[in-house]
């Protein structure tokens, strides 16, 4: 529904009308500062939200760039954004169609020409957040892009929130006085929040862990019986589709769907007494920084992680499955690099706010690698390799090396599955069928439990 008077939201606020001749003096020392892109009259391409349970992303693409002002509202919450340069649009008025009824953060959006040159969002919201407004230049298919981020004031942390899942899972009939009984057995502290889509810091992650027993014996030892976490990321998401096939098949969606196949298997199983729980970095159409996806691993305590792709390449012909594993030395082929370098990007094109990145996301992006993780890795990529080469072709026999940002957690093995070529146009038909999807789905389940018949997860110092 749209405002009659968008000025009219704010007056509660103090904020004061701009006249014309301040409009025309803000245009003059925006100019006078050296943002030439910046075009009054701006066209308006395309306008997306992108709802989920971690945020809620707001994108307006236009042919120029979008100098904005915005202001945040409590009773009731809102978030007022004043975009310059620009009259109301249809695109812009679509706007307000885009808002599902489940979004758990928007509950309606309003718009409207508040002054000449002036367009006024007002986005009505379910709780309170905390925003990020900005914008980035051209890349990839995209030109320029203004993003509202809508992230929780009080957001859970993704430990605690793989806790209440698998309470859940576990208690599928019991009433919910069990279930509350439960979680107060297995709760983790409060973490402080923060602004990014991201687990707590390193410092505040250690805080947060659910803290076991000590061992008698100073070496960790063998688990008799304890839950093994894997962690699975599936690439891409939100305003990062991925690679197009030739069909217009999206990479995201592909992985996504395999995962969720997995995420089923992996939770039905378990090796050697020891059950099997999946983790999934994210479980909708999203975007998720590289080094959060490390830090999610990291956070739920995972044993392994796999990040699953379905990749192009420059020519159609190049087809196969291929898995990747980190690399001291540089990379092991120069395709292996083009690869990393190509997926290492992801966070250009997926929208991140590189500003305003606290240390932890930071951190995440070094190469934190250690010698006996990626060797662990490797072995975890043999055992995947040998068994998708059951149903699938082999790009290459042997697992690749390079330096794959999401790949880069310090205690957790940790591989990339090229599940096939998406621009191949046989091998984009395979990926969009189920049945090739199980197919790959079981041999990675038999690869993750030949992992394990060999290399026993240890017992945990902390348990989940």
């Amino acid at each position: 529904m749209m405002l009659a008077d968008p000025s009219s939201d704010l007056k509660s606020s103090g904020k004061a009308s701009l006249s014309r001749r301040e409009l025309l003096k803000r245009g003059g020392l925006v100019l006078s500062v050296g943002w030439p892109q910046i075009v009054w009259g701006a066209t308006i391409l395309a306008v997306r939200v992108w709802p989920a349970a971690d945020y809620t992303r707001v994108t307006i693409e236009s042919d120029a760039k979008l100098p904005t002002q915005q202001t945040l509202i409590n009773n009731p919450p809102r978030l007022a954004v004043d975009i310059e340069g620009l009259e109301l649009s249809p695109e812009l008025k679509s706007l307000v169609a885009q808002v599902k009824t489940d979004d758990p953060y928007i509950a309606g959006i309003r718009v409207g020409q508040f002054a000449p040159g002036v367009v006024r969002l007002v986005l009505d919201l379910k709780q309170e957040i905390l925003p990020q407004v900005f914008n980035l230049p051209p890349v990839a298919n995209y030109q320029n892009r203004l993003l509202l981020d809508l992230y929780p004031s009080h957001p859970i942390d993704p430990l605690e929130a793989f806790l209440q899942e698998r309470a859940r899972a576990q208690n599928k009939h019991a009433p919910d006085d069990a279930l509350d009984h439960w979680l107060s057995q297995q709760s983790t502290p409060k973490v402080k929040p923060n602004t990014l889509n991201a687990p707590p810091t390193a410092e505040r992650s250690e805080q947060n862990k659910v803290q076991s027993p000590p061992s008698a014996v100073g070496e960790p030892k063998m688990a008799a019986s304890r839950l093994i976490v894997i962690a699975l990321d599936p690439g891409h998401g939100g305003e990062d589709p991925g690679a197009i096939g030739p069909n217009g098949t999206k990479e995201k969606d592909i992985v996504l769907s395999i995962a969720q196949l997995l995420r089923e298997r992996i939770n039905a199983a378990n090796v050697n007494g020891n059950p099997l729980r999946a983790y999934l970095t994210r479980d909708a159409d999203f975007f998720v920084p590289l080094g959060v996806r490390v830090l999610k691993a990291q956070q739920v305590q995972a044993d392994l992680m796999i990040s699953l792709h379905a990749d192009a390449f420059m020519t159609p012909t190049a087809r196969g499955a291929s898995v990747f594993a980190l690399s001291e030395h540089g990379a092991s082929s120069v395709a292996a690099r083009w690869m990393a370098d190509k997926e290492n990007r992801a966070d250009a094109v997926g929208g991140l706010n590189f500003k305003v990145q606290d240390a932890s996301l930071r951190m995440a992006l070094l190469d934190m690698s250690t010698s006996a993780q990626i060797k662990d890795s490797l072995k975890l990529g043999n055992a995947l390799l040998s068994e998708v080469g059951a149903v699938a072709k082999l790009h290459k026999g042997q697992v690749e090396q390079a330096a794959f940002a999401v790949l880069k957690a310090p205690d957790i093995p940790s591989v990339l599955l090229e599940t096939a070529f998406i621009s191949n146009p046989e091998e984009e038909q395979r990926l969009r069928s189920s049945d090739y999807q199980n197919q790959l789905v079981d041999a990675v389940m038999r690869g993750i439990e030949r992992y394990f018949s060999k290399n026993p997860p240890l017992a945990r110092n902390r348990a989940i």
